[in-house]
């Protein structure tokens, strides 16, 4: 009887351990989507909202953004924005260039991610369109402007924790990614030597 009693304590236990690997995986699968449905609600970690078209209210009151650029370690681009700080009133649509430069030989493809500081700001700044919403392909040599145009969201001045904000900073970063398979291909075909 003892016997039976310790194999199915056994069972038991092993049954317990595999349901708890399973809810354990389980939270952490389902971890990245909560986070980022998250952020972008909340505004924290300096995530941004997106919009159709710009506000339609605009205050008096000004705010200062201010641009930032970096690259991932070997991102072989050079990429940094065409101005650093733009002053503009709070619910008017602002337009800022950042330009990026593929000094190599070969086509890459790159990717931004970004990031809004203060972090309580991150929620009332809207992005209307920008460069950072697809991947970019440069060629050889390349040199391009890429456009971003936003809004700081009027609602800021009502809130308790981002109303005393002065200055925003909107930072990117580029990383390079791979290329897709149709310019991977017609890149390959323009480097073999033709017989």
């Amino acid at each position: 009887m003892s016997d039976f009693v310790s194999e199915r304590a056994k069972r038991k236990t092993a049954l317990q351990a595999l349901t708890l690997v399973v809810v354990m995986g389980a939270l952490a699968w389902a971890s990245v989507p909560f986070y980022d449905w998250f952020c972008r609600v909340t505004g924290f970690g300096g995530i941004t909202n997106v919009a159709d078209a710009g506000s339609d209210a605009i205050l008096s009151k000004t705010i200062k953004v201010r641009f930032d650029a970096s690259l991932e370690r070997d991102m072989p681009w050079q990429f940094a924005p065409v101005e650093r700080e733009m002053e503009l009133r709070i619910g008017e649509t602002g337009l800022a260039f950042y330009e990026a430069y593929n000094p190599t030989d070969k086509p890459i493809a790159g990717s931004a991610s970004y990031n809004v500081t203060p972090y309580e700001a991150g929620a009332f700044f809207t992005k209307i369109d920008c460069f950072c919403f697809e991947e970019q392909i440069l060629q050889p040599g390349e040199r391009v402007q890429m456009p971003v145009s936003f809004f700081v969201d009027p609602e800021l001045v009502e809130d308790r924790n981002a109303k005393f904000t002065k200055v925003i900073t909107l930072s990117y970063t580029f990383y390079e990614i791979d290329l897709p398979q149709h310019t991977a291909a017609l890149a390959q075909s323009l480097l073999k030597p033709s017989n």
